[in-house]
């Protein structure tokens, strides 16, 4: 199964192949970071001794969200894999949080010249240019827009599956196909009741999986594995978005839960999570740690065409 979008740069389909090849073998360990004073990377090293594969971003302060890029540019050149989500406060109504939660009407954001489809498209060409930064520098992106889209909390989940999906069908064809961001892997995040009248549909998405805030240790969540994966089937990398506690490695995959990765939450979400569980969790053989991910583009990446290949290619398109 190849990228959604032909033109996915080298190191996406890269990363991609890697996810695929690790999805039903492995769980990657990640974690959500915030710019707030504490130190998740730094929490986990003093207290198991490890750092996640996967280290998330969050496109949520403006005023910050240069620093994220620069996260993301760290994190994959450390060896690790970035993802990047939005709090996308409701057009018209400022960025954050509790903005991402206000009431918009989705017709208007659709409607030529009115102030929620003026800030729409704004917003769009400002993220695009965070990520342009991040193709011209070579690296890929686990991007998350739209997270628990069927839940009704975020603005766009409010109005329905059909208003939805033409706002993620939206994005995405004017990121892949206008603007050229090639280095996105597409990641959609339900909640934790997937729902297929939710689904935009396989030429729109690369990965799909959910989130939940349960707590409860040695729990696989394989209700909510096992609902995405009636909606998109076994043929792409299925992860836990958001957590409150990760899943038992152990016992998710004898459980058939094959959880591509899971993300566990910032700040008091991971000082919540027993430390001898975590250190459980990042010990485990199962699980994929930052000292365990591979040279990805070594292995898995496509070689470049040498220069004379290159030429030859050229010259045989002319004739």
């Amino acid at each position: 199964m190849e990228l959604s979008n032909p033109n996915a740069s080298r190191e996406a389909k890269a990363l991609y192949c890697y996810l695929k090849a690790m999805y039903g073998h492995k769980m990657l360990a990640g974690q959500m970071t915030s710019n707030w004073g504490f130190d998740e990377l730094k929490y986990l090293h003093d207290s198991v001794g490890k750092q996640p594969a996967i280290r998330g971003m969050d496109f949520i302060d403006s005023s910050k969200n240069q620093n994220e890029v620069k996260f993301a540019k760290r994190w994959w050149r450390k060896g690790g894999i970035p993802t990047i989500m939005w709090h996308w406060g409701a057009p018209a109504k400022g960025n954050g949080y509790e903005n991402a939660k206000k009431v918009v009407d989705i017709d208007k954001v659709f409607e030529y010249g009115t102030p929620e489809n003026t800030a729409f498209w704004k917003e769009l060409d400002e993220k695009a240019k965070l990520l342009e930064k991040l193709k011209r520098k070579h690296i890929p992106v686990l991007w998350r827009p739209f997270h628990e889209l069927n839940g009704d909390w975020f603005w766009w989940g409010k109005d329905g599956s059909q208003q939805f999906k033409k706002l993620w069908i939206t994005m995405y064809n004017y990121y892949v196909h206008e603007k050229h961001l090639d280095n996105l892997i597409w990641v959609l995040c339900y909640a934790d009741r997937p729902n297929s009248a939710w689904y935009p549909g396989r030429q729109y998405v690369d990965i799909a999986g959910a989130d939940t805030y349960q707590t409860e240790e040695n729990v696989p969540r394989a209700a909510m594995y096992n609902g995405v994966k009636a909606i998109v089937g076994d043929v792409m990398p299925i992860p836990m978005h958001e957590c409150g506690i990760p899943p038992d490695p152990e016992k998710s995959f004898a459980d058939d839960v094959k959880w591509s990765w899971f993300m566990e939450w910032h700040t008091d979400y991971l000082k919540k999570v027993p430390v001898k569980y975590l250190r459980k969790v990042y010990s485990s053989d199962l699980v994929i740690t930052l000292d365990k991910v591979p040279d990805i583009m070594k292995i898995y990446g496509e070689r470049k065409p040498s220069f004379w290949h290159r030429l030859k290619r050229f010259f045989g398109q002319l004739f």
